[in-house]
This record gives structure tokens, C-alpha cells and sequence, in this order.
């Protein structure tokens, strides 16, 4: 268990150490979310805004798509969404990050975001990718993925449930050599 931990940290310290000193584009959470669906359900007492049918939701450079989306609002105005899998497509995550054209993109079977603390969380079959430009400079693949936007610090784990769970799925990352090496 030990080992594993130790493999989980070295792989996700790899993976962070490549990292361009870029963060998300902080602009996005200045701006409004917009959402579009074939269906809307909306309970103004719990603040909750159940959307269906091939969701999509942009703030900024920040889009979310899924085929059902259940957004929270506390009082303070933090929006949290819930992003779960169609059928035949998974729930996805894509961000600018601040300067250049370097982008970040993940998909999975439900996703978690927080507005108030900018972490996403992407739980089953998690996927995440680091793109500059068209090309894919980093990706990281688990059971659930935690990733702190507002850091570019990403979690790895072989267990949705976070952890380890002894299965004998794994935790993989890939990081493509920079150029200049």
C-alpha cells in the first residue's frame, strides 16, 4: 500500500513538475455561465437547475458537456455542477489556461465542479489531457482524478472512491519529452 502511494505521488509529482507555469484562465469564473439543453427543471426554493438532453454550459473558456447536468447555487452565489454520462459519450471538462494557447481537457463518467474552490473531480473511467495548441503534451488516466484549477495540481487515484482500493487497476501517466531534450 505503502509502494502504491509512493508510485501515485512520484507519477503525480512527474506530471506537475512538467507543468508550464500557466494556470487556469482566471478571467472564467469573472464571467457568466450560459447553458443550453433540450430540457430544464428548476427548483427556486433549493436552487437547483436540473438540465437534459445533450447539455452544454460555457463561461468563459471553460465548457462542460454532458447528457444530464444538476447545478447548485449557495447564497453566496457558488455554482456547483454535477455532469453525468450519456450512454454512448462521457461527461466532458475543457479549459484554457492562463497565457498561450495551452488548454486543458478531461472526460469521465460524472464530474464534480466546484465554483467556489475552482476543483473538478472526475470520477470512472477518468481521462485527463494537457494540450498545447492541437498537441498533447501530458495525459493522465485513473478511476478518479482530482484537479485544482486555480493550482494545476492533479490527483490520481485508482479508486472512485479515492485511495487505493487493492483492485488491480492502475493509475497511468504519460508525459511526452519537451522540445529542446
Amino acid at each position: 500500500m505503502a509502494r502504491r502511494l509512493f508510485l501515485m505521488l512520484v507519477s503525480a509529482s512527474l506530471f506537475h513538475v512538467t507543468a508550464l507555469p500557466a494556470f487556469a484562465e482566471k478571467a472564467d469564473s469573472k464571467k457568466p455561465l450560459n447553458v443550453s439543453a433540450e430540457q430544464m427543471q428548476f427548483d427556486d426554493t433549493k436552487q437547483v437547475s436540473t438540465f437534459s438532453g445533450n447539455v452544454v454550459l460555457v463561461r468563459g473558456t471553460l465548457l462542460l458537456k454532458a447528457s444530464t447536468v444538476k447545478l447548485k447555487q449557495d447564497p453566496a452565489g457558488y455554482q456547483f455542477v454535477y455532469l453525468q454520462a450519456g450512454p454512448n459519450s462521457p461527461a466532458s471538462f475543457r479549459q484554457k489556461r492562463d497565457g498561450g494557447d495551452s488548454w486543458v481537457e478531461g472526460k469521465a463518467d460524472r464530474i464534480e465542479y466546484d465554483g467556489k474552490t475552482e476543483l473538478v473531480r472526475f470520477y470512472s473511467r477518468a481521462k485527463l489531457i494537457r494540450l498545447d495548441g492541437k498537441f498533447v503534451t501530458d495525459e493522465v488516466a485513473g478511476e478518479m482524478i482530482t484537479y485544482d484549477t486555480r493550482s494545476e495540481v492533479f490527483l490520481v487515484e485508482n479508486s472512485t472512491k479515492g485511495g487505493t482500493d487493492g483492485s488491480s487497476k492502475r493509475v497511468t501517466t504519460v508525459i511526452q519529452p519537451r522540445s529542446g531534450q
